[in-house]
């Protein structure tokens, strides 16, 4: 098989895999409107949600192409001065500590690291290269700064294993370890809401999250267990009389799966998983070095994490920063076109000769 056949073959490939996306992200929207009538509930959220992940995905992919250094590095800036600036994202009410608005600026400031080392990756310049890991890490500290320690501890592990993936020969190895990363979150809430861990595990992660978060957990799988396939409808949950006594009634689930699981059924849940193995293999049959794909798939498995945790996807800077990072990491700059168009073009020159 020549190499032209190859790039036509992967070419293909990655449109199937784009358009597989698309779907997911279409079935997610129409789901939501689909339990919403159901159930008489406001899918507005996610609909904003999804438009947010797909629009900043489309933009991270043309911006990518034409400028793959200087976009993630205009995107890494943007995210620091929101997570600073932006009062949003600061730290909320006492019920949302420590992973609820905080959750929020963590999220930013990860993927701010994560589109921060993209650039200094993706450059073939080797100062440019180093002088790039100085904002990175500057990012990372800045967690402590605005009063995010979750967002320094957030940023230093994209950070981390930015670095870790510039020695590793082989992606998939470390997209299998990003997505058994996520799933051990999720199956961790969900025993913990479960009461499915031993006594003291239990007590100590009880402890350690905050007994009102575990409170709205179990009420997410009370609520789960009386629509398990279709849930209670978008919006339901957090309405009086639906979350733990003595908590604000917009405290909300702080979780993504276990919100999923009580509004949207067992469905909601596997689209969302389906969702983020979709970007996983994206990123994976991405033409990007693999350290640049590896760090933009560090960066969103925290926020998989923080979300498992948290209500950080109840922001739309998140979702759209997420779709931003992995259409930069996905991205085809249009400098390697140009060369493989010339590669071809010599290849077959010779082969008349």
């Amino acid at each position: 098989m020549t190499r032209a056949t190859e790039t036509d073959a992967e070419r293909a490939g990655r449109n199937v895999s784009d358009g597989a996306g698309m779907i997911l992200l279409g079935l997610c929207a129409l789901w939501a409107l689909i339990t919403a009538a159901m159930h008489d509930g406001r899918p507005e959220g996610v609909l904003l949600a999804v438009l947010a992940a797909a629009a900043g995905c489309a933009t991270g992919r043309v911006s990518g192409a034409l400028l793959p250094v200087a976009a993630p590095c205009a995107g890494a800036a943007t995210g620091l001065v929101l997570a600073v600036t932006t009062p949003a994202l600061l730290p909320g009410p006492p019920y949302a500590d420590p992973l609820g608005h905080t959750g929020a600026t963590a999220a930013v400031l990860a993927l701010a690291t994560g589109a921060a080392c993209c650039a200094a990756w993706a450059t073939p310049v080797p100062a440019l290269r180093s002088a790039l890991w100085l904002p990175a890490a500057l990012i990372a500290l800045s967690g402590a700064v605005v009063g995010s320690p979750v967002g320094c501890v957030a940023s230093g592990a994209v950070l981390l294993c930015s670095l870790a993936a510039g020695s590793m020969p082989h992606r998939g190895v470390g997209v299998a370890g990003l997505a058994l990363a996520a799933a051990g979150t999720a199956g961790g809430v969900w025993a913990v809401a479960a009461g499915a861990l031993p006594g003291p595990l239990a007590e100590a992660a009880t402890d350690r999250l905050g007994p009102y978060r575990v409170h709205l957990w179990q009420d997410a799988l009370g609520l789960a267990g009386r629509a398990p396939l279709a849930g209670v409808g978008p919006g339901h949950y957090g309405r009086p009389g639906t979350v733990a006594p003595g908590l604000p009634a917009e405290a909300g689930p702080h979780s993504a799966p276990l919100q999923l699981l009580a509004e949207q059924g067992l469905v909601g849940v596997l689209l969302l998983a389906g969702v983020f193995c979709w970007v996983l293999h994206a990123l994976w049959r991405a033409p990007r070095p693999t350290p640049v794909v590896l760090t933009a798939g560090a960066a969103l498995t925290v926020l998989a994490v923080l979300a498992s945790l948290g209500n950080a996807l109840s922001f739309t800077t998140v979702t759209a920063g997420a779709g931003l990072l992995a259409g930069w990491a996905t991205a085809r700059p249009w400098a390697d076109e140009e060369r493989t168009a010339r590669e071809e073009a010599v290849a077959g020159e010779r082969t008349r000769i």
